[in-house]
């Protein structure tokens, strides 16, 4: 999943270095006037230059600084996102559970069927949940890669209302399988191999409660701010990307610390 990268660092260190030598301005000369201060921009631009040119680490530290701040902003908003949709997020009934239904501990994942980084994260879902008897592994529906994505996604729904038991067999079908790209003939084909009558996928393919789930994903993956798949939420953190098996159990491991002394 692509990193965001922050802008505007040129136009901070700019804004940071023109106080600096507005300060050192100020030290010695006192603008009195709108046209002395016109006067004055020529020379407090060639100032500027001069101390970044003479600073350039200056730039570089502001963008760390820069990117701190932005992940801390995100990490906030997140958070307050997490608390006040945590049914919504943790416990919604369109949502797919593999793992434990009734594990104390949840990791929600937001995927995609098409997204290659997804295809290898199933193996990451498979061995957490093959060696944690108390995981509970939410899996939240994002078809953002596309009309073919939607399609099977559309089928992912439908199929997970009519038969929810066999919808982990479904998902690693589909997204393990390496059938290559997931399309609405393709995950009808997956559908019907494990018994579900086509017509009656069909026919549940087209309430509007399908798409208002799938809605409703986009939604909360845009207040959580999450751009790509994967993307997981474990306790009260937002995971961004394929990290692998180890850093989710990390994950996993510090959400049931801080359960400890709390109702999770």
């Amino acid at each position: 999943m692509q990193k965001l990268i922050p802008y505007g660092v040129a136009g901070a260190a700019i804004a940071v270095a023109a106080l600096v030598g507005g300060y050192q301005l100020g030290t010695t000369t006192r603008i009195s006037s709108p046209a002395m201060a016109a006067a004055s921009a020529p020379e407090m631009g060639e100032s500027i230059r001069n101390y970044l040119l003479a600073n350039p680490e200056l730039i570089a530290e502001m963008q760390t600084a820069l990117e701190e701040k932005q992940k801390e902003e995100q990490r906030l908003a997140s958070l307050d996102t997490i608390k006040n949709a945590s049914a919504e997020i943790f416990n919604s009934p369109a949502d797919a559970v593999v793992g434990n239904p009734q594990g104390k501990t949840t990791i929600v994942e937001f995927y995609d069927y098409n997204c290659g980084f997804c295809r290898r994260a199933i193996e990451d879902m498979q061995a957490l949940t093959a060696a944690d008897p108390n995981l509970r592994f939410v899996l939240k529906e994002l078809p953002i890669l596309g009309p073919d994505s939607q399609r099977a996604h559309i089928v992912s729904q439908a199929f997970h209302r009519l038969m929810p038991e066999k919808y982990a067999e479904f998902h690693s079908r589909l997204l393990g399988g390496g059938g290559g790209r997931a399309t609405e003939e393709s995950a009808i084909l997956v559908a019907t191999s494990l018994g579900v009558d086509e017509a009656a996928l069909r026919a549940e393919m087209k309430k509007p409660e399908v798409i208002e789930a799938l809605q409703k994903n986009f939604q909360l993956a845009d207040r959580l701010q999450i751009t790509g798949t994967p993307s997981y939420v474990v306790g009260d953190e937002v995971v961004f990307g394929a990290l692998g098996q180890q850093v989710l159990a990390d994950k996993i491991a510090s959400a049931r610390a801080q359960c400890q002394t709390a109702a999770c």
